[in-house]
């Protein structure tokens, strides 16, 4: 009865772009199990490139073994999470769908288990359901699915400020839902919380985060007059901008119409001077 209280608790708690599951309105009391919980924002935090996580194949290496040298999309999940975990991931499935950015060749997606007790054979199955339903050649070299000891996880969750608590009478984890994009170099570049992702606002943080080194010309217009909002977790127009923006474009559309009636009233000057004289 709990675990269903709980899941629905952090599901609407979250689904709105909140910070922490433990903001809610005044006089409402959350369960002990949520009061420490949440994501606190650690913006240019590094990740702890030295901590071992086991890979599908049950094999550990240190965290930076999984940078490649994209972006990365990071994921904080459990793999036997009974709700919050599955729509995390669906969410962010149903988000890169539509995107023409390409797992395993302009970013990549690594899912990190904070279970100590979750296992190699659990990761590779979750790995080959997303792979199989994201569906496009080549992924398979930017989705991971990763394990870890205790330690490890402590260490990744602190960098990115990723607070969560476990429930001693069912076993199940209480914590946050929501995204962290790592610049190539293992940095956290930006937040999205809940389970429902905007495709621009992620895409626009994979750019960002690349330091332009993916995505298109208009994906550095759309910087320009967009600008992340660590509030809010998304990107809203940058007003000052687009007024400078508009501002020089009024400048350049008066001077060249002063050029322009220049050129035309020099150009009838000359007429009038090739006139013939007549007395």
């Amino acid at each position: 009865m709990f675990s269903r209280r709980l899941a629905a608790v952090l599901a609407l708690s979250l689904a709105g772009n909140v910070f922490a599951v433990n903001q809610v309105p005044q006089g409402t009391e959350l369960p002990n199990q949520l009061k420490n919980v949440g994501i606190d924002q650690k913006l240019d935090s590094k990740l702890p490139l030295d901590a071992l996580f086991t890979d599908e194949q049950g094999v550990a290496h240190p965290f930076k073994d999984y940078l490649t040298g994209r972006p990365v999309i990071l994921a904080l999940v459990y793999y036997e999470c009974p709700m919050l975990c599955t729509m995390t991931l669906n969410g962010l499935l149903r988000t890169l769908r539509p995107m023409t950015l390409n797992v395993g060749e302009h970013f990549d997606v690594i899912a990190v288990s904070f279970d100590p007790n979750d296992t190699a054979p659990m990761a590779e199955k979750k790995r080959f359901e997303y792979m199989e339903r994201y569906n496009r050649p080549g992924s398979e070299k930017g989705w991971r699915f990763l394990t870890g000891g205790q330690e490890s996880i402590q260490r990744l969750t602190d960098a990115v400020g990723f607070r969560y608590s476990r429930d001693p009478q069912n076993g199940q984890w209480a914590h946050a839902s929501g995204l962290q994009v790592i610049t190539p170099d293992g940095r956290v570049a930006r937040y999205f919380y809940g389970v429902e992702y905007s495709a621009r606002d992620l895409r626009l943080s994979l750019v960002e985060a690349s330091q332009g080194k993916i995505g298109t010309a208009v994906d550095q217009v759309l910087l320009f007059c967009f600008h992340y909002d660590p509030t809010t977790g998304k990107y809203g127009l940058l007003i000052m901008n687009l007024l400078r923006t508009g501002a020089a474009l009024t400048v350049l559309g008066f001077l060249a119409f002063w050029l322009l009636n220049r050129r035309g009233r020099r150009g009838k000057y000359q007429d009038v001077e090739k006139l013939p004289i007549t007395s």
